[in-house]
């Protein structure tokens, strides 16, 4: 199994990568478009601030995605990278996502709790989901972020912090999780297990 990892200098690159490499896959790091459309499985973690994501259309890595996409090569998104699967995201007005999701990302409203949201929380799992097999209902991963997706026919798993949002997203072969699954213990490895081991129905 060759997984591509995408760097664009602002993600959580070592850490995925020594969870992928746990869980037996090869790895091939990749900060231009060249490797992209021949990957097995494709992987975008993210950290940071959403503007960041500009560097994706500068290098061409965004078409070379989107051609990924079109070609049926399963994609994952982490974090930031899941956002970007997005159209946009309030971070950053003026850079587009990918737009495979039509809903926009925003900021968690100010109140009673802390923003950003940083720690161990639990997630409501759809039962049909693949890329949470085997995860239940009340199970806990690890999130840091203050900005978040809407709900939609889309989410595969939803937190509440403040207010619900999409922990989890799927449409096919195209999957997000807005938690670290590289930090969330043996929860985050079945996740990455079942990425890797996807097939379409």
């Amino acid at each position: 199994m060759r997984v591509t990892v995408i760097d664009y200098k602002a993600g959580n690159l070592t850490s995925v990568l020594k969870a992928l490499h746990h869980l037996g896959a090869e790895t091939i790091v990749a900060d231009g478009p060249e490797p992209i459309e021949t990957a097995d499985r494709i992987v975008l973690p993210g950290v940071g601030n959403f503007a960041a994501t500009e560097r994706l259309d500068a290098t061409g890595i965004t078409s070379a995605i989107r051609n990924a996409i079109n070609l049926s090569i399963p994609f994952l998104g982490i974090c930031v990278g899941m956002q970007w699967l997005y159209a946009g995201s309030s971070e950053a007005p003026e850079q587009d996502g990918l737009g495979y999701f039509p809903e926009m990302c925003t900021r968690f409203k100010e109140g009673a709790e802390k923003v950003p949201h940083v720690g161990w929380n639990s997630l409501d799992v759809r039962p049909d989901s693949p890329l949470l097999a085997g995860i239940s209902s009340g199970e806990y991963v690890y999130f840091t972020h203050s900005y978040r997706a809407p709900v939609s026919a889309d989410t595969s798993a939803t937190t509440h912090y403040i207010e619900p949002f999409a922990a989890a997203v799927e449409r096919g072969h195209v999957m997000g999780v807005q938690f670290h699954p590289e930090k969330s213990g043996e929860a985050g490895l079945r996740i990455l297990r079942n990425f890797l081991a996807w097939r379409s129905a």
